[in-house]
């Protein structure tokens, strides 16, 4: 799509939230239920998508994108008339007689860009977001996942005039244009180094961003956990969507007492949930593309292999395959692998565990198990993580009553339900100051008495 083209759809996408359409709020709601129907209608479709693009089941394809999407849209539903209503607030006694009260109102025309690992989801949970808060929205998913793309691009067309809703497919060049928008907020899910892009380009016409990174996000294992089912519960965490997942536990972090029978547990889980050829098992993904394949393939060291390390370059898929007397300077240490590989790492004491983890960038999630409180709570206290789970991994992104997000290096802002509503709105702070009667306190010239007055109001 050329420049001018893209330039065009936001242009008019102002001059149709200049209207004040989407400011009421049955019109969003509407909207809402409008895509709901659409995401459900064209189940199927979506699923063959997934499938094509990264392998995932029908199974797979509901609990992780559609399913979270249906939910996302019917919380959003049933709560966006209370969203939108003004809050009143309280009004100091030196304001008397006023009203004060904080009123949501929606930036405008937003850029919503999604990543290729759960392409719909993570394409129509913040648009479900953006259009409850009362804005407009360009799309852009990714081209890495171009079967989901089309689809979501049909979803899109039927469902909206692209004056409110459009889909913008395409590459780098595409992505390149958009950046160079006169959006009023950007939303952005993907890499740091292209976040790092995105948040360059907001700055230079002041747009507000909310970044949804990623990081290594480390497992914690202490001496008390219940052994079988943290392994259980990593083993589906880490290999869901073959590693490529955002907030898959990274590494495992383990008390060093404990690591032998950990690792065996965790081979263990992988044949008894995948098999023993996890790479002829149907509902096993793939990496999303032959340069991922290449990627994560060199972060295997076969000499630290003590499970699986196979490889199906045909087919981009990758063994789940777990890496012993792994040290912090190893390759696969250095960056997020997204992709089917544990390291195992392991502490003397939690202290040593929390200190290594601060001193390095600050994760999106974090994962805890054990059954000592008082270690649960010193972990999760001094750790600094965008959101996580304590014996579970994953599922604190799965509702829609806590918002998900990234702090540092691993993002910032955050979405689902309430707190994605609040992201894509503007809190408009209001006094409304009745005329009846105006205290003369303020006003020049300042006396005495007026000095006194001020000083037992604000104290």
């Amino acid at each position: 799509m050329k420049k001018e083209e893209i330039d065009t759809i936001i242009e008019k996408q102002r001059d149709f939230f200049a209207t004040g359409r989407t400011l009421d709020v049955n019109y969003r709601i509407n909207a809402l239920k409008k895509l709901r129907y659409a995401v459900k209608k064209h189940e199927n479709e979506i699923n063959a998508a997934l499938k094509a693009d990264l392998g995932k089941s029908a199974f797979e394809g509901y609990m992780c994108e559609i399913g979270l999407t249906l939910s996302e849209l019917t919380y959003m539903i049933n709560h966006t008339k209370r969203f939108s209503s003004e809050k009143r607030v309280p009004t100091p006694l030196a304001q008397y007689v006023s009203r004060s009260y904080v009123k949501p109102s929606p930036y405008g025309v937003t850029l919503i860009m999604s990543p290729w690992n759960y392409p719909f989801m993570l394409t129509l949970d913040p648009l479900a977001d953006a259009l409850a808060a009362g804005n407009t929205a360009v799309l852009k998913p990714s081209a890495y996942s171009p079967h989901t793309s089309e689809v979501i691009a049909k979803i899109i067309r039927e469902c909206f005039d692209p004056r409110y809703v459009a889909v913008i497919t395409g590459g780098r060049q595409e992505n390149s244009y958009l950046l160079d928008g006169d959006f009023d907020f950007i939303f952005f899910t993907g890499s740091q180094a292209v976040g790092k892009e995105v948040m360059r380009h907001a700055a230079d016409k002041l747009i507000p961003v909310a970044l949804e990174l990623g990081g290594k996000s480390p497992c914690i294992v202490d001496s008390t956990a219940k052994i079988k089912l943290a392994a259980k519960r990593i083993v589906f965490g880490k290999l869901l969507n073959c590693g490529q997942t955002c907030v898959a536990p990274d590494y495992i972090y383990c008390d060093e007492r404990i690591k032998g029978r950990l690792i065996e547990e965790i081979k263990l889980q992988i044949e008894k949930q995948y098999g023993k050829q996890p790479l002829l098992n149907k509902n096993y993904g793939k990496i999303i593309n032959e340069k991922h394949f290449e990627r994560i393939s060199a972060l295997i060291d076969p000499e630290k292999v003590v499970y699986g390390g196979s490889t199906d370059r045909e087919h981009l898929r990758i063994e789940p395959t777990i890496l012993d007397n792994v040290s912090w300077d190893d390759p696969v240490m250095q960056e997020e692998i997204f992709g089917p590989v544990i390291p195992v790492l392991t502490f003397r004491g939690i202290g040593e565990a929390v200190n290594r983890i601060n001193s390095m960038p600050h994760p999106l999630a974090l994962y805890i198990f054990s059954e000592n409180r008082q270690t649960i709570g010193f972990v999760t206290g001094r750790c600094q993580f965008g959101g996580g789970c304590v014996n579970d991994t994953i599922i604190h992104l799965a509702t829609s009553s806590m918002g998900f997000g990234g702090v540092g290096a691993s993002g910032m802002g955050a979405y689902h339900g309430k707190v994605g509503f609040d992201t894509f709105s503007h809190k408009k702070s209001i006094v409304d100051k009745k005329t009846f009667l105006d205290l003369p306190m303020r006003y020049q010239p300042y006396k005495d008495i007026n000095d006194k007055l001020i000083r037992i109001f604000l104290r």
